[in-house]
């Protein structure tokens, strides 16, 4: 039997062609031994020596029809065109007349190796591709149709011209991201990871010969990785687009212990192709790095999250196939995993505070955690929930005092319940069980201060004045008392935000901040924590009277005209400009956000206010829906107003005329409460008070003949239902928060102080994940202690309003305890590091970064690491040029020990590695006594 014919292409046609240029000047016969591949184009142009030729192919088997082919040519093609005759009959059968007519005279010999030369533009091969006959002639029959192989200009290796053939067979040029430096492409597990899952690309594989397949698989395991030959077995079985999904599932077998069942599951699913346990667990790591990689895409591309969500989905859809999805509730990855880990951190958080965090901290430990902030949020809500509840229970001992605690810590429970109130995102049921218990449990606790406060707010108002507030901020003092000491050096802009609540304004202050602005507040007496400023409103809590005694400095009640007449006088007494903006006048023209007269009353030295109803109207038509948060992009002209008081320099004042209530399970749309004299949804007239509601007179009341009846229970109304409502006597609504904002570079105005972040924030929301234990040392008893800033559970006039929870970062510490700072400092490590950092920070000072940290939880706004460092003695005003230089001695070796993070808005200390580079015999020793601990758990 005769031996097969090489196969001739296109380009190997090209590259003959090209090397028998002068020849075809006088014949234009080209006889070629071998056989023209099926598919190839018959016809095609081909430029020789500058000139265009047009080029037939034709193959033969039998003297006869090389014969006729000739003759067919001559008749019909033009001169300058070139036959190509591919056979079989050797030159004694074709005979010297046909042979005669032809290049060379003879028939010519394919010689891979040569036209690979060509094609490539090399000076010469790599020796040990002589070898490899498979190679040569893929790289012939492989060669790209439109741009043809890479220039290489030298001698073309073995890796590069492997590396050209794989590119083009699998088609990895079109997968996106791989194109690497110089236009090659990018051959690692990320790329044949993301190729697998291109419509064809598996396929493109699976149908090479089995020679190619065997050596390609082999050669990318030496580039690319351990993990690539099982995706390409998974390919050639047909796998290949699951293989990322199937890679998931691999991790069901890192645990020893196994199940049998389970390794059989697995054995279904990977078929035939199913590896050894240890390339599984290869391939299982490669694909979980690259899904984490796509997963931080997806956070800000929405085809990126898309891709991943198909992954992710087929996975699911593979375990619960072959039975595996109870197995699989501790990975990191699949959707069902996750759904899991809620369902148990809500479940243990209703068990016990402990059990809720541990479970939460594995819950943020999900890859989905980033992809999925909602449902974090109400695992995160229903743990800081179980918190507050385990506390100890507050109490309300005077209307100033509870004012105060509502703004720095019930009003964060009220948005936690808001959370709690919608329920799982996904509908889950058995989450949304658990969540509903929390809400009704908390709801109950946060009533009773209502019930509380709501005697002590009427017994307050018969008697209080601007003049005489008893220890309270009232809302119509508001102006004289913040706004107006602002105005010393700059203009402020007051932003009116009709209906904000405590709750509300928790929220937005915080974007605030990761927005670049800082809260300032009035400095606090000797001994008193700096705390967010709350007034009382006037009663009822409604806009007609207490927006318009906020703009007017005094009680008074009235509409826009009375609001912006009281505004004006206002300023006026005391010398000053001042324009009031509201709805129609606060939006500018087409192109620009603001009005020409707005922009030129910020420009001036006026005082401006500005009043924004967005919050109102949305709880007066429900256009908020069932949302849980409120954003300043969710306020109309709030960030633009922001970025224009920024540019003009002027401090922000962000304020409520009153706050509100929301409503919650209500099945009625009329009201739930029958009553005569009902003036508003919450407020009437009348001589009795009923269940949950409260009586109140005094000069504060500006409705009703100075006498109304409100409720304290968020569940009355008189009228129709709305999304929320205010009037009433509760906390929320009677509470006006109050925020002063200064762009974050800005100097603090003499007598005011920041407040950072740790500081307005109640020490049962903060989530720390601190598995860092601080182990005290004998140290001499003259060693000063580096104080951090902690926050009690309420602000007070004389002493907090509830009892502060017992927490382990404040209970008293051997008086002889070392810190984590100090052994820092004094390591040889450190001594080391500074001898490299010119003016470095005092010792103290970088011990008190630390410990303040350490203390956080590992995080902190820098606001608030200034104020620790301040309790030094030193002051820090450029605390991100401070950080930059603590960073450079404790980065040791760019290890990044201290960094920015969130946008830089927050410091992060990595304490683990800070132990590990300055304390290392002391982590040793720590990480010895874990795993000594963990062995006798495992034996008890």
């Amino acid at each position: 039997m005769a031996p097969a014919l090489p196969r001739v292409g296109r380009r190997t046609v090209e590259a003959l062609l090209a090397a028998n240029a002068e020849d075809l000047g006088e014949r234009s016969l080209v006889l070629v031994h071998g056989q023209y591949a099926p598919g190839a184009p018959p016809q095609f142009t081909i430029t020789l020596d500058g000139e265009a030729r047009r080029v037939h192919v034709r193959d033969e088997a039998s003297v006869l029809g090389v014969v006729d082919a000739l003759h067919e040519h001559r008749s019909a093609a033009a001169s300058s065109d070139v036959l190509v005759v591919t056979t079989g009959v050797d030159d004694e059968q074709l005979g010297w007349d046909v042979r005669g007519r032809g290049v060379r005279r003879k028939t010519l010999t394919v010689e891979n190796a040569e036209v690979v030369l060509q094609r490539f533009g090399a000076t010469g091969l790599d020796p040990r591709m002589y070898r490899e006959r498979w190679l040569l002639e893929a790289l012939v029959e492989a060669e790209p149709a439109e741009a043809g192989w890479p220039r290489v200009g030298g001698v073309l290796t073995r890796d590069a011209a492997l590396r050209a053939l794989t590119a083009e067979r699998l088609g990895l040029r079109a997968v996106h991201g791989s194109p690497g430096q110089d236009g090659q492409v990018t051959l690692d597990a990320d790329t044949l990871l993301a190729w697998s899952r291109t419509p064809a690309g598996p396929r493109r594989f699976a149908e090479l010969g089995a020679t190619e397949r065997a050596e390609l698989k082999k050669w990318l395991a030496e580039v690319a990785g351990p993990a690539v030959p099982v995706l390409l077995s998974l390919a050639e079985a047909g796998l290949g687009h699951d293989a990322l999904p199937l890679g998931l599932l691999g991790a069901a077998l890192r645990d020893p212990a196994t199940q049998p069942d389970t390794v059989l599951a697995l054995g279904g699913l990977f078929g035939q192709v199913m590896p050894r346990r240890s390339e599984l667990a290869v391939f299982t790591d490669a694909v979980e790095g690259t899904l984490t990689r796509w997963i931080a895409d997806a956070r800000t591309s929405h085809d990126a999250r898309l891709r991943v969500v198909a992954v992710l989905e087929r996975a699911d859809e593979l375990a619960e196939k072959a039975g595996l999805t109870l197995g699989l509730t501790a990975s990191r990855f699949l959707p069902s995993s996750f759904t899991a880990q809620l369902r148990r951190t809500v479940a243990e958080a209703r068990r016990s505070t402990a059990a809720g965090e541990a479970a939460l901290a594995d819950l943020l430990g999900h890859a989905l955690a980033g992809l999925r902030p909602d449902h974090v949020q109400a695992a995160e809500t229903a743990v800081r929930v179980a918190r507050w509840l385990s506390g100890p229970e507050p109490a309300v001992t005077g209307v100033a005092v509870a004012v105060r605690a509502h703004v720095c810590d019930w009003g964060w429970v009220d948005r936690a319940l808001t959370v709690l109130w919608a329920g799982d995102p996904d509908g889950d049921l058995e989450t949304g069980r658990d969540l509903r218990a929390l809400y009704e449990q908390a709801r109950e606790r946060r009533q009773l201060l209502d019930q509380e406060f709501a005697p002590r707010l009427a017994a307050w108002a018969a008697h209080a004045t601007a003049q005489h507030p008893d220890g309270c901020l009232v809302v119509e003092n508001v102006l004289d008392t913040v706004v107006r000491p602002l105005a010393g050096q700059a203009a402020p802009l007051l932003l009116v935000l009709d209906g904000m609540s405590s709750a509300v304004a928790a929220q937005l202050g915080e974007e605030a901040e990761r927005d670049g602005w800082r809260e300032i507040v009035p400095r606090p007496e000797p001994g008193q924590s700096p705390a967010r400023l709350a007034a009382v409103s006037m009663l009822p809590s409604v806009t007609r009277v207490s927006r318009a005694s906020l703009l007017a400095g005094e009680a008074t009640d009235g509409g826009q005209s009375a609001e912006t007449s009281g505004f004006t006088a206002f300023w006026k007494r005391r010398r000053k400009a001042a324009a009031l903006f509201h709805k129609a006048a606060i939006g500018g023209e087409a192109g620009h956000a603001l009005s020409h007269e707005l922009m030129t009353a910020l420009a001036s030295d006026a005082v401006v206010g500005v009043v924004l109803n967005t919050i109102d109207e949305a709880l007066d038509n429900g256009r908020h829906g069932r949302g849980t948060t409120w954003s300043l992009a969710d306020v109309t002209h709030l960030r633009e107003l922001l970025a224009a008081a920024r540019s003009y320099g002027r401090p922000v004042v962000l304020v409520a005329d009153h706050g509100h209530v929301l409503e919650r399970g209500s099945r009625s749309d009329g009201p739930t409460m029958a009553a005569d004299g009902a003036e508003s949804a919450r407020w009437r007239t009348g001589d009795a008070a009923g269940d949950g509601e409260i009586a109140v007179h005094g000069p504060r009341v500006r409705e009703g003949g100075g006498a109304v009846i409100l409720p304290w229970r968020e569940d009355i109304r008189y009228t129709g239902r709305r999304a929320g409502y205010h009037g009433g006597a509760s906390l929320a609504e009677v509470t006006v928060p109050v925020l002063v904002l200064l762009p974050a570079g800005e100097e603090t105005p003499k007598d005011w102080v920041p407040l950072p972040r740790e500081l307005s924030t109640p020490d049962w929301w903060r989530t720390h994940v601190n598995r860092d234990a601080r182990q005290p040392t004998v140290v001499p008893a003259d060693q000063p202690v580096v104080p951090s800033p902690t926050r009690p559970t309420a602000p007070s006039e004389s002493a907090p309003a509830t009892e502060a929870r017992p927490s382990a970062r404040t209970e008293a510490a051997p008086p002889v305890a070392q810190s984590l700072g100090t052994l820092v400092v004094s390591s040889e490590v450190y001594a080391a590091q500074k001898e490299y950092v010119r003016k470095a920070p005092e010792a103290k000072v970088v011990a008190a970064v630390i410990d303040a940290l350490v203390s956080a939880g590992g995080t902190m706004s820098p606001a608030a690491l200034a104020t620790a460092i301040s309790a030094t003695g030193r002051v820090r005003r450029n605390i991100e040029g401070f950080v930059t230089t603590v960073q450079r001695l404790l980065n040791v070796e760019g290890y990044p020990v201290l960094g920015f993070i969130d946008g830089g808005h927050a410091v992060k200390l990595d304490v683990p590695l800070l132990r590990g580079q300055f304390l290392p015999e002391q982590s040793a020793q720590q990480t010895d006594e874990a795993e000594d601990g963990h062995r006798e758990e495992e034996k008890a």
